[in-house]
């Protein structure tokens, strides 16, 4: 191992942050004026770090072999100059995606999804609301204005959906993955809709039922504990919305699913897809263990696609996309925001775990561990562009093609953006 030791010590020299090893025999490794420490417990953890496995010592960090003090944005600087390369460029060979589609295929059955959105979606509300907007809205935030709060920028967010799904009131209006409803509630109260809203997480479910019963929308907004492929398609909807939720689905059911909304979706309709998409055109995961980090501790199950990939299954299932928006660098302030607000609360936020019962008590540290590291190297990757995130609008043709204003159209869109942002 005395022989790792001039590599490592090579590799740190280049940082833009400087940084400090603890080694497991007492000795330290330190580069001037360092301001993250690195305290290994065996050697076989400091040889990952010799061979860049950025995933591995985040497990490590989270089972407690290896200890880090220092801000966590001086840490992710420091992580992106030990990685090997581009994360997103992975082996996209056919035997490769041929694995990646068989594990999809076994990943995303009805019971399988429900349980994987259970394992995130269901810590802990009150550990999401330390760090959330007081909204609880859990996806990418939309900074119109580049001085904007964290909450006036997640109303933006919500409002700019409704705007591109030009809502109207007594419009039936379909959320799927509906969150903690700041969606739902927004596009009821400002929009009058008649909205449905379907999740898979029994926490998230709960909390929108009282806020439909706090703010008496009952009967005008409904919330159903069930996944997509389960909704009745008789009475199609005006509009829908899925965000954050299509990165759940899995690659080898996007096909289903965008068929799916298709039938869900009245003709000359919109729906509008809000989610993650990788910046590769062919990996699934961010590589140098990243990905396996995030599969393991974070998101099970979890698959991201181009957006050039999604766009095809669109257009695949007879929907016309009309609009697409990427808001990645949005995304990436959206995560520090929760990011900082995390490291501000961490000794309130390992409480909340604590009290909360089941194998969240059971594993506090290690879940406020995980939760770290996933929000600030998702931050990261967001400003890097090794992942994006994408507004998809998109339209059910109706074929008639003398029915609008403008000849051709066949749906509610007008084919100019005047309507998203002129008030």
């Amino acid at each position: 191992m005395q022989s790792l030791i001039p590599k490592i010590e090579s590799q740190l020299s280049s940082l833009s942050v400087p940084i400090a090893l603890q080694l497991p025999d007492g000795r330290q490794v330190a580069k001037a004026g360092a301001r993250v420490t690195l305290a290994f417990k065996d050697w076989s953890e400091l040889a990952k770090l010799g061979r860049r496995q950025i995933g591995a010592i985040g497990e490590a960090y989270v089972e407690g072999r290896v200890q880090i003090e220092g801000a966590m944005r001086d840490l992710i600087d420091a992580a992106v100059g030990l990685l090997p390369g581009n994360p997103a460029e992975t082996n996209t060979g056919w035997w490769s995606r041929l694995q990646r589609r068989a594990k999809s295929r076994g990943s995303h059955s009805l019971g399988k999804d429900a349980a994987q959105i259970e394992f995130h979606y269901d810590v802990s509300d009150d550990f999401y609301a330390l760090w959330l907007d007081p909204r609880r809205v859990y996806s990418c935030a939309y900074f119109r204005d580049t001085d904007m709060t964290l909450a006036q920028a997640q109303e933006a967010k919500l409002d700019h959906i409704c705007r591109k799904l030009m809502l109207r009131p007594g419009e039936r209006y379909l959320d799927i993955g509906s969150g903690w409803g700041a969606l739902l509630m927004w596009a009821a109260e400002h929009y009058g809709v008649d909205a449905t809203g379907i999740t898979l997480s029994k926490n998230q479910h709960a909390h929108v039922q009282r806020l439909i019963d706090e703010k008496g929308l009952q009967g005008r907004v409904r919330v159903e504990l069930r996944d997509y492929r389960q909704l009745d398609d008789a009475q199609p909807f005006d509009k829908i919305s899925s965000v954050g939720m299509f990165e759940h689905v899995g690659s080898a059911n996007m096909g289903t699913y965008f068929r799916k909304l298709h039938a869900l979706l009245a003709p000359g309709g919109l729906v509008m897809n809000h989610g993650i998409t990788s910046g590769g055109l062919d990996y699934r995961q961010l590589g140098a263990g990243m990905g396996d980090f995030i599969e393991k501790y974070i998101f099970p199950g979890g698959e991201l696609l181009h957006v050039t990939h999604v766009l095809r299954e669109t257009a695949a299932a007879g929907l016309e996309m009309v609009d697409t928006e990427n808001l990645r660098p949005h995304y990436a302030r959206t995560l520090w925001a929760w990011s900082d607000t995390l490291e501000a609360r961490l000794d309130e936020a390992r409480q909340v775990l604590q009290k909360s019962g089941g194998r969240q008590a059971e594993n506090a540290e290690r879940i406020l561990r995980a939760y770290r590291l996933y929000l600030a190297g998702s931050a990261m990757s967001f400003e890097q562009g090794w992942i994006s995130l994408h507004q998809m609008l998109s339209t059910k043709p109706d074929g008639q093609v003398d029915a609008r204003s403008l000849r051709g159209a066949q749906s509610e869109y007008p084919f100019n953006r005047d309507y998203i942002y002129n008030k």
